[in-house]
């Protein structure tokens, strides 16, 4: 059992070394975690195995995942942890100083699963906040905030932010901080969550630690890393994140079992190899994100598109246009057009008809897609000839244009596309042919920037005059970092661009609103908020 609540306090503020003023942290207990049929104690007191704090995820209206991992020496392959299994007791409260106590449990941390805690937690009331916290041996968790998703039928505001693409050795967090002290009820990560690459290949603001990633416990050393960041720690401290990937969580611009480069002495060599690779990156990913134990990768596969319903207010559809997606054509590169772009599918038919059916059954007002890469058309060739960026769903047009063509022909309105990758803040109005500006705009897209990817970048507001001639859908673009926080209710979607002007000099960049717009239901097209 935990100590009371008012054992060894410990309180933080709002900081980049604390956790918001409101979720208390507590102390080092003095009694030992006792015996469990599911698990044994540690033989002796770990020293601080809460070293990449904790998290909770995929909110539902009656639960959510709470996440931990212990590592009492984070940047050791297996975490400093012994090499067997921990009882890892949680508990769920309506109070930041646990007087209310509504739920506990107590879960086995594996050692082949990084000793990583996914504690599924159900029996929760609908759109609620709570408190959450860990304890192992001696040692007590800091504490978390968590919030359910609203009832079904309920036509509560939704509160969510979105962010995308955090390189350690590009910048600091520091949009992650900002974003913690808005609250949202839910972030949505969209992907590239850390980078692959050799320490030093990407900046020198921070160094990665080790090669690129390849084997299973680099994978894991390479998360852990990121994790012990103050300001992403309390990212996951203060709002449930639902997570999907992109490509560097892996290898860069992977397309399911095909590697960016055919290099044998990196082990790209073969599709066996890299399947190797893969297995070993998605293992991690699960491992180290708050992801339901169901979801843990099987072979080389890990089912990560998945739906949420906020009530009658908005229903998400997360994607992942990594695992299932054909290579890209004409060798990746970028403005060149052809018949192979209506060859190739991003999603695989089961997903594409997931999708269709998510849209089709749904019942709230919005129909949010949140996912990882460039939607829109991005034409930076003068012209007729289309462009187009092939790693984005330009490659991928006949998987596209199913998309827009069942929002059309079967009616599904406000709908509004999710997006990161890119390293800048984009708006887009979506149509089924980008090439005649006059035809009906069926949704619209908000491009995250990055956390911190890109470093400072220019600040620029203008991609220049061909990309505004060439791309009449595009409304916004803006080159800084940050993340943007969205507000949706029955009638309106308003997206704010926060952006942070520096990630590079220092960590303590204030946060600002670059531009703001908004939806109305049932009236197709974004307007200036």
């Amino acid at each position: 059992m935990f100590p009371p609540h008012d054992r060894n306090p410990r309180s933080g503020s709002v900081s980049r070394r604390g956790f918001l003023g409101g979720l208390a942290g507590v102390g080092a207990g003095a009694v030992l975690l006792g015996s469990s049929p599911a698990a044994a104690a540690p033989s002796r007191k770990l020293t601080d195995p809460f070293t990449l704090g904790v998290a909770s995820g995929d909110p539902l209206p009656d639960g959510v995942v709470l996440w931990t991992r212990l590592a009492p020496k984070p940047l050791d392959h297996d975490g400093g942890m012994p090499g067997r299994i921990v009882g890892v007791e949680w508990e769920i409260a309506l109070d930041e100083k646990f007087a209310d106590v509504v739920r506990r449990g107590t879960e086995r941390a594996a050692p082949e699963q990084a000793h990583s805690v996914h504690a599924d937690v159900r029996g929760l009331e609908p759109h609620r906040e709570y408190f959450y916290r860990f304890r192992v041996g001696g040692e007590i968790s800091p504490a978390g905030r968590a919030r359910t998703a609203p009832a079904p039928g309920s036509a509560a505001e939704v509160h969510f932010a979105f962010a995308s693409c955090s390189n350690w050795e590009q910048g600091y967090f520091t949009a992650y901080r900002h974003m913690a002290e808005e609250r949202p009820d839910v972030v949505f990560h969209l992907g590239d969550y850390l980078y692959e690459y050799s320490a030093g290949e990407n900046g020198d603001v921070r160094t990665h630690e080790g090669d690129e990633m390849n084997e299973l416990g680099e994978y894991r050393q390479r998360h852990a890393q990121y994790k012990t960041d103050a300001d992403l720690q309390l990212a996951h401290a203060v709002s449930p994140f639902i997570v999907t990937w992109d490509d560097h969580e892996t290898d860069n611009n992977y397309a399911n079992l095909t590697p960016e480069n055919n290099e044998p002495d990196e082990g790209n060599g073969s599709e066996a190899e890299f399947a190797k690779r893969r297995a070993a990156a998605y293992q991690a990913y699960w491992e180290h994100m708050p992801l339901r134990r169901f979801r843990k990768p099987v072979d080389t596969n890990l089912p990560l598109y998945r739906g949420f319903t906020y009530g009658s207010t908005a229903r998400f559809s997360v994607l992942d246009s990594r695992q299932y997606r054909d290579d890209q054509p004409y060798d990746d590169e970028s403005q060149v057009s052809g018949p192979d772009q209506w060859r190739t599918t991003m999603l695989g038919e089961e997903q594409h008809a997931w999708l269709e059916k998510q849209l089709a059954e749904s019942r709230s007002t919005w129909n949010v897609v949140p996912q990882q890469i460039y939607f829109a058309s991005m034409d930076e060739v003068a012209g007729e000839d289309p462009g187009g960026y092939n790693d984005g769903w330009d490659g991928y047009r006949a998987s596209r244009d199913r998309i827009l063509g069942y929002v059309e022909e079967h009616a599904i309105d406000n709908v509004v596309v999710l997006t990161g990758d890119v390293h800048k803040h984009w708006v887009n109005d979506l149509r089924r042919d980008f090439e005649q500006p006059d035809t009906p705009v069926l949704a619209s897209e908000f491009v995250t920037t990055s956390i911190s990817s890109g470093g400072d970048g220019d600040g620029s507001n203008d991609p220049g005059d061909l990309v505004w001639n060439e791309n009449p859908h595009t409304k916004y673009y803006c080159d800084r970092r940050g993340y943007v926080s969205c507000r949706v209710g029955k009638d309106t979607f308003a997206a704010d661009y926060r952006v942070v002007d520096y990630v590079e000099k220092s960590a303590d960049a204030p946060v600002r609103t670059d531009a703001s717009f908004v939806l109305e239901a049932g009236k197709p097209g974004v307007q200036p908020g």
